[in-house]
């Protein structure tokens, strides 16, 4: 009797392992197609621009391609730490809501007012991605948290959080400025190219947020795998 629980124990812990290598393959073939959708938006517009320009649209290009590298990054990161078994519908219909606007994004280099204000609406859902996900990492740290585990969901949590409550805001309220900018003041900063300095900061902006999610992505690296560890050692018998 004895030998037959252990057995059954061996092999509820093989599926779970397996199903949640499946989920995390699921995660990372969703990130990859729908990125690919706004990198193809994004290049056939580039084409045009780059050719045939304005060089004022030039910046909002090459902002595209950062805002492409960031979601990727991000939701990596995100599936590196969090995802396993179960499968979150929301979080992924989110993907897939966000990427619907982002490229809708990606066809505007050349008018900056539509550019700000897809942006602000851009910038709403993944603020809704990033407050879902929160909820999502504090569920792991109650059911799947091991001791490297607690420490990485600790220090993925406060930044999940800097991101909720500081950048994501932050993000939002700038682009909707420039927004504004651009509706009450077309003379000076669409027809004398003064949405260039904005179109600058914003590219400056989203270069700097990369560099400090590469950051935070070195420093949480060393403890994604003991803590994967964890997750399979804790279905053992």
């Amino acid at each position: 009797m004895s030998d037959r629980i252990d057995t059954d124990r061996r092999d509820a812990s093989v599926t779970q392992t397996e199903i949640d290598a499946l989920v995390v393959r699921i995660e990372l073939t969703l990130i990859s197609i729908v990125q690919g959708v706004a990198l193809s938006f994004l290049a056939d517009q580039a084409h045009a621009v780059l050719v045939s320009g304005p060089f004022s649209s030039w910046p909002y290009v090459v902002t595209g391609q950062l805002i492409i590298l960031l979601f990727w990054s991000r939701s990596l990161i995100h599936t590196l730490t969090v995802i396993r078994w179960p499968l979150e519908f929301g979080h992924n219909f989110l993907y897939i809501a966000c990427t619907l606007v982002e490229t809708v994004t990606f066809t505007q280099p050349t008018q900056p007012l539509r550019w700000y204000a897809l942006n602000v609406l851009f910038g709403l859902t993944i603020w809704a991605v990033f407050t879902l996900d929160l909820r999502m990492i504090r569920r792991r740290m109650r059911d799947s948290a091991g001791p490297t585990g607690s420490q990485l969901y600790a220090m993925v949590t406060r930044e999940q959080g800097v991101n909720v409550k500081v950048w994501m805001p932050a993000t939002v309220v700038c682009n909707l400025l420039a927004a504004v900018a651009v509706y009450r003041w077309p003379g000076a900063l669409i027809d004398a190219g003064g949405h260039v300095i904005m179109a600058v900061g914003q590219l400056t902006a989203a270069l700097g947020y990369l560099c400090y999610v590469m950051r935070f992505f070195t420093r949480i690296r060393p403890l994604i795998v003991t803590t994967r560890r964890e997750w399979r050692d804790d279905v053992l018998p």
